[in-house]
């Protein structure tokens, strides 16, 4: 019901005397003399005059006069007077009319974007049955996107701002949040999948605090928000961090109470940078960088959000969010202004995980002599403890500096220090490399596994640019595939790691095998003995810059645990060095008791050296111990030894030259269409490819678990007792239990590399083969000829014919050309009578040759048959 201005509501009467002032103030003065005293002069208003003139003192003396009767006033005008009957409304069509007014009014509101201006949270009277209401929504999926607070159109354009003080702004800040927050709920991968509520489901059925978010899906969908990102991270990831802790809660009401923290980990970040090259331009940007983890500190609690106790009065102050940089204390005391002591409030102070870690270069990826350089990184919450000291690491985080009052005398002022923040962290090990692995991966490695000739293709494809050295390859292939470690009741550990010695004549690509073995491994590192020292391949001991106290640094042999240690120059290490190396060798550990500490570090590798004889060429008149300066406690710990003697072969001389010129010509930058010199297609087809071989190596490693079954113990048995008896006669290798070992872990790799299940008698055939080989390798010339002979059927076992008769036949050459060049003779064609070649046949059971005669490589090295005077001819190349 309305009323008119000149008639007041019933009972209201008004007296003239309280007529307002300011009323009176709107009506224009009549005369100048109602504001100037009787002398013209202007009235003097006192203090209590002009109270009163600012509106109408409604309490005091008299008031009650105020609602006595006025006839005159009270009064109404009819004509505005509603006097309409109306029916009376239920209490819930009363409701339902608010309701549809008030939805009608919110909606008009949304549509003109200033909802927050007519409506709030607290109009509403159901605040308990409403949020129960948007829980229940959210956990099904079907919570709509909540009114924006602040519209921008345009939020790329940051108006003349710097983006870190623009994503500070309220108004870009909501609408970044906004968008961050329509990203998670609403993305959908090609399957119809909600990427992100599915990853939020499983963090919060595993009771995680993180999720990760690529950055590439995120740039995609969101390119502004990937612009702002790698420029304000510190900015941008605290509110994708409140906006995923919302999102969290909306579905989840009660997660609080198992984390208060909602981290988003950003992942993929597409640039890669090296540790050395980062600069000034790098500062306070989202960075990604590799390397190797080479020393990590304890779990720390650091403070988070503080608060403080004043010793006076017993006022708490806070909460004080602590930064990385400073620390933040109250000035003074809020209740007795005191400016102190202030005591930390240890029940109500919030602590988080603190962890910071030495990030070094991968050994691969320093340049040419440089030392590699290392970083700080700094692990918080849940990220501690995700990496061990020799784990390689990926890393992505927030590029800063951090003050350190120590380094104004270290450095001068100016200069500071500089960490990462991690935001992410990946751990590279082989169960990564297998879970990435997709199903054509897995589809091409089983079929490659059924191919018979998968051991040879295997060992055909250990460095396919080196020529020969076949015995060499396969002793490598076994080595990268490994055995199976034992350790029954957790008591006594037997290594299943193949550790091998290449010892020869320089020249012969031994330096070139360890470098490809680096690429192939999963996990390796490279040392040389003449750089390595024994706590720089075992771990040394140092003392903490940060906590003073004594920390332990992980060496190489460390950093390659569950990997491959390649050490070249393996006899130019000092004997004291050399000796450290004997327990990570055969029990896998290196034990340290220095400084207080005594500990053990796992050091599960194999070892792969390298080393030169004495003299700088191998004499074969002397024994493998004459010619290497190695104690026989090392030697007795290498499963294979390899023996490379460079000696002179026309024939394999001409072939090696041509192998050598055609490899420079195949991997010549513009090679075009030119043909390569007696090319063997069918030789370069038989070769894996290097990274489905390392994928191959991989998942057999982490798959196959082959067990040792109905092996032939009588034969490893005998075999055992006649080289106990050869080494005693010739007092050259000693022949020991680990030799017994080694035989197990060559088959159990052998197995592996087929992807067997079970030891088969072929796989420890090829073991026995290997072991013999090696120590027949290590006699004198003298010897050798006479162990071959006696261990002829172990040796020849799975030797294509064709290369054992070419092998004879080279010998019997070979023996041709040193007697004609005794008697001064220099012959450009080789006579050999058949006969002479049949008897050396007959020795390995094998009486039929015609095919060998046909066989392209009988061919190849210019031998020819002559059938009517049956002598087989070379014709030596000058």
């Amino acid at each position: 019901m309305s009323s008119l201005p000149s008639s007041p509501a019933p009972g209201g009467g008004r007296s003239e005397a309280q007529t307002s002032p300011a009323r009176e103030m709107e009506e224009p003065f009549e005369d100048e003399s109602d504001i100037l005293g009787a002398e013209g002069e202007p009235l003097s208003i006192g203090p209590e005059e002009e109270e009163e003139g600012d509106g109408e003192d409604l309490v005091g003396d008299g008031m009650e006069a105020d609602y006595r009767p006025m006839p005159a006033l009270d009064r109404y005008d009819m004509g505005a007077l509603d006097e309409d009957d109306y029916d009376d409304m239920s209490q819930g069509d009363r409701r339902a009319a608010e309701e549809a007014l008030n939805r009608r009014d919110r909606e008009e509101a949304a549509r003109r974007g200033d909802l927050d201006l007519i409506y709030e949270e607290s109009d509403d009277d159901e605040g308990p049955r409403r949020k129960r209401r948007m829980a229940e929504k959210a956990a099904t999926g079907d919570v709509a996107d909540e009114e924006m607070i602040e519209s921008i159109e345009n939020l790329h354009d940051t108006k003349g701002h710097s983006v870190k003080e623009w994503v500070t702004m309220l108004g870009p800040k909501t609408e970044i949040a906004n968008r961050f927050k329509n990203f998670l709920r609403n993305h959908v991968n090609t399957k119809g999948v909600y990427v992100y509520k599915d990853r939020i489901r499983r963090m919060c059925e595993s009771n995680h605090s993180s999720f990760d978010v690529e950055y590439t899906t995120l740039s995609q969908k969101e390119s502004t928000l990937g612009y702002f990102l790698p420029e304000a991270p510190l900015e941008m990831l605290q509110i994708f961090d409140e906006v995923a802790k919302d999102l969290v809660l909306t579905i989840y009401p009660s997660y609080e109470r198992v984390t208060t923290e909602i981290h988003v980990r950003i992942s993929e970040l597409p640039l890669i940078e090296d540790l050395r090259t980062f600069r000034k331009l790098h500062l306070n940007q989202l960075v990604r960088t590799n390397g190797v983890v080479t020393a990590t500190t304890g779990v720390l609690p650091q403070l988070s959000i503080v608060k403080y106790d004043c010793n006076k009065c017993g006022y708490v102050m806070g909460p004080f969010v602590q930064s990385q940089n400073t620390e933040v204390k109250p000035g003074h005391c809020p209740e007795c202004q005191s400016s102190g002591p202030f005591m930390i409030n240890m029940e109500q102070t919030l602590y988080r995980n603190y962890q910071k870690i030495t990030l070094q270069e991968s050994p691969s990826r320093v340049p040419a002599g440089r030392i590699p350089r290392a970083k700080d990184c700094i692990m918080l919450g849940d990220l501690c403890d995700r990496c061990k000291p020799g784990d390689e690491i990926d890393i992505t985080g927030v590029y800063t500096n951090s003050y350190d009052g120590s380094l104004n005398t270290d450095n001068g002022f100016p200069v500071f220090a500089t960490v990462i923040l991690a935001n992410h962290v990946t751990v590279k090990d082989s169960k990564q490399i297998v879970e990435s692995l997709t199903d054509d991966d897995i589809s091409d490695i089983i079929k490659l596994s059924k191919d018979h000739r998968i051991g040879e293709r295997i060992f055909n494809s250990i460095a396919p640019s080196i020529y020969g050295h076949e015995k060499i390859k396969c002793a490598l292939a076994l080595a990268l595939f490994g055995g199976e470690s034992k350790n029954p009741g957790e008591k006594h550990k037997v290594r299943g790691d193949i550790n091998v010695l290449l010892c020869g004549d320089p020249g012969t690509a031994k330096s070139q095998f360890l470098k490809f073995a680096e690429k192939m491994a999963p996990r390796a590192i490279f040392t040389t003995g003449q750089g390595a020292s024994a706590v720089g391949l075992t771990a040394y001991v140092k003392r903490s810059p940060a906590s003073r106290e004594w920390t332990l640094e992980a060496g190489a042999l460390v950093l390659a645990d569950q990997g491959v240690c390649l050490i070249d120059e393996f006899d130019k290490m000092n004997d004291q060095d050399r000796t450290s190396i004997h327990e990570a060798m055969e029990q896998q550990s290196i034990s340290i008791s220095k400084a207080g500490l005594v500990t053990s570090l796992q050091a599960r590798c194999s070892v792969i050296a390298a080393a030169n004889p004495i003299g700088g060429r191998y004499d074969p008149g002397m024994t493998f111990s004459e010619n290497v300066n190695l104690s026989e406690p090392i030697m007795s710990r290498f499963d294979i030894l390899c023996v490379v003697r460079d000696e002179v072969d026309p024939v394999r001389d001409e072939h090696l030259a041509k192998f050598v010129v055609n490899s420079h010509i195949r991997h010549h930058p513009k090679i075009g269409d030119r043909q390569l010199l007696d090319m063997d297609v069918e030789e370069a087809a038989d070769v894996i490819p290097q990274q489905l071989l390392k994928k191959y190596i991989v998942y057999s490693k982490q798959n196959i678990r082959p067990k040792l079954h109905n092996m032939d113990q009588d034969k490893v048995a005998k075999m055992y007792s006649q080289l106990r008896q050869e080494s005693l006669a010739t007092g050259s290798l000693p022949i020991t239990v680990r030799h017994i070992e080694s035989i197990i872990r060559m088959a159990e790799a052998h197995a592996r590399m087929h992807l067997r299940a079970y030891v088969q008698d072929v796989d420890v055939n090829m073991a026995i083969r290997m072991m013999l080989e090696s120590f027949v390798d290590t006699q004198k010339y003298s010897v050798m000829k006479s162990m071959r002979d006696t261990f002829r059927k172990y040796l020849t076992f799975k030797k294509d014919s064709t290369e054992l008769l070419y092998y004879i036949l080279r010998q019997i050459t070979n023996e041709h050309v040193a007697f004609n060049r005794g008697k001064g003779v220099r012959d450009a064609v080789v006579e050999i009578h058949e006969s002479d070649f049949l008897e050396r046949a007959k020795q390995i059971n094998i009486r039929d040759v015609k095919p060998f005669y046909e066989s392209k490589l009988f061919q190849s090295h210019h031998y020819q048959y002559d059938s009517n005077r049956r002598m087989i001819t070379q014709t030596i190349m000058d």
